[in-house]
């Protein structure tokens, strides 16, 4: 399949233009490149975390939950106590 040639690529951006109005043009451009800068930062983001938790023994999801099993029981302790 042969890649669209420069005559389907103008037929393609003027049914666009027809479409969205030479105006909406620049503000669509806009939102696309602001969607992708932040997806680019939550793929960072995610990165850091994972190089983060291979150097912790437990992920974030296990601490977490550990730190509730222990705040459960000593609130069921503190509980029998009284």
């Amino acid at each position: 399949m042969m890649p669209p040639s420069i005559w389907q690529w103008l037929i393609i951006l003027l049914i666009i233009v027809l479409l969205f109005g030479a105006k909406k043009i620049p503000e669509l451009a806009k939102g696309l490149g602001s969607g992708i800068k932040n997806f680019k930062k939550a793929m960072k983001e995610d990165e850091e975390e994972g190089t983060q938790n291979a150097n912790n023994e437990q992920p974030p999801t296990q601490i977490k939950q550990t730190q509730a099993k222990q705040e459960d029981t000593k609130d069921t302790s503190s509980k029998q106590e009284a």
